[in-house]
């Protein structure tokens, strides 16, 4: 068994206590949703509403979870976000690309997220919230289909081809939207645009509403490590719209893969 950085877990890493697990099912669940009631907790991990009382209660002592008595919602608390910022700091990627993803917010009035590969799924690590009124709102932690938005897309266009062919060949692919590219060929395609232009762009494919362009993040070896993305209001996409703002973004993601040791990244005229 080996963690993330190849290095192996001790033996007694390996003996797992349930209680702690049960918890962190717990945890897991507000990866989608920012508020749950105890029922939706209980249906989201099979647990009974009395356990699971015990447990947060647990975690509420401890600042992991908050509780709205007026709501009867659980949210989470300020331990993980206290956390959080550990890892961040811990973490090369995040702590490099939080300054330059303000910057990128501040430019373009879009929020800007970043994403990394986390099995078949993008997981939201860093975020920087834009400068209109009317934004699209996801949270850090939030897991999200790589097949559908231009931050996943990019992942799995210039991600591991193991990834993409488990993808492309996955019999649920949710038709989440219209605009959701559904048939595996179709998709293929796309991807393969996304590795000529450098770039992806995305309408209403994971949300009907919303609209997002995303570049990829590499490292010093060359490979991608994250995608970088601004979404926003389909409105708001236009073509003059998109031409600006992907200069920045191709500028910003460039930057970031730069400190993390890239080199050689080919540069393209994005006005055409």
């Amino acid at each position: 068994m080996l963690t993330s950085d190849m290095q192996e877990v001790p033996k007694e890493a390996k003996r797992h206590v349930e209680a702690v697990l049960k918890a962190l099912d717990i945890l897991e669940c507000f990866q989608k949703q920012p508020q749950l009631s105890l029922k939706k907790i209980s249906e989201l991990t099979g647990l009974q509403k009395s356990r699971i009382m015990r447990l947060c209660g647990t975690l509420i002592s401890k600042g992991y979870l908050l509780y709205e008595a007026e709501t009867g919602q659980y949210k989470l608390g300020p331990k993980i976000i206290s956390l959080s910022r550990s890892y961040e700091q811990s973490n090369d990627l995040i702590s490099l690309a939080r300054p330059a993803m303000k910057y990128l917010a501040q430019e373009t009035g879009e929020s800007a997220s970043l994403f990394v590969i986390d099995g078949l799924n993008r997981l939201c690590v860093a975020r920087e919230e834009g400068t209109y009124s009317i934004r699209y709102n996801i949270v850090e932690g939030q897991r999200m289909p790589l097949y559908a938005g231009a931050g996943g897309k990019v992942l799995l266009a210039f991600g591991p081809e193991e990834i993409r062919k488990k993808v492309l060949t996955r019999k649920h692919i949710k038709q989440l939207t219209p605009h959701t590219i559904k048939n595996p060929k179709l998709l293929l395609q796309e991807l393969e645009k996304i590795r000529q232009d450098g770039y992806a762009f995305s309408f209403g494919e994971r949300d009907a509403e919303v609209a997002a362009l995303a570049a990829p993040i590499f490292n010093h070896e060359g490979k991608i490590c994250a995608s970088l993305s601004i979404a926003g209001p389909i409105s708001r996409f236009s073509r003059e719209h998109n031409v600006q703002h992907l200069k920045i973004l191709m500028a910003t993601a460039k930057r970031i893969s730069e400190m993390l040791g890239y080199v050689d990244q080919k540069e393209k005229d994005f006005s055409k």
